[in-house]
């Protein structure tokens, strides 16, 4: 019997300043980091400049990576803040262009789903998702900055839902 090929996982965290992306290979019940970083839109640019280098960095990714999937985090906006909302989709909608021009699928999970797999609570801090990611990777430190551990907690999440039925993943 040929071993299970491994599936590699980009996750990413969406920011028009900063997005954090994270590639694992994930086999079995293993899972082992490729690459982390962040894709940077230049701050202070028009938001048209910020999304095509969004775009551009993401394509980036999934070009030297070759991931099979993208897991993205879903887009949470408050009701007093609806202007972030709107900003982020840009932002979103470059990267989930980016994937489908790849013809890899995305996924999308909830900051607050993505937090309960990792730690048991879906209100967990920034620094409690750092620290599990830490430790589920066997990374001698957190990572840093925390885009860069969100991505990483939501490739990981991924990784632990892929084979779950959608109506069970809630």
């Amino acid at each position: 019997m040929m071993p299970e090929k491994p599936n590699r996982i980009l996750g990413i965290d969406p920011g028009l300043n900063i997005t954090g992306y994270a590639v694992i290979e994930s086999s079995g019940k293993r899972v082992r980091l490729c690459e982390a970083g962040v894709v940077r839109g230049t701050s202070g640019a028009s938001l048209v400049r910020r999304v095509a280098e969004i775009h551009k960095g993401v394509a980036e990714v999934i070009a030297d990576l070759q991931p099979t999937a993208m897991a993205v985090e879903e887009l949470y906006s408050r009701y007093d803040r609806p202007r972030t909302a709107i900003l982020m989709g840009h932002a979103r909608g470059v990267i989930c262009l980016a994937a489908a021009q790849a013809g890899i699928p995305v996924i999308n999970y909830a900051a607050t789903q993505v937090k309960k797999i990792l730690t048991g609570s879906g209100r967990a801090s920034k620094a409690q998702v750092q620290r599990a990611i830490q430790l589920e990777l066997g990374l001698e430190s957190p990572p840093d900055p925390p885009d860069v551990a969100d991505a990483l907690a939501i490739a990981v999440c991924h990784h632990y839902l892929k084979d779950v039925p959608g109506e069970l993943k809630k």
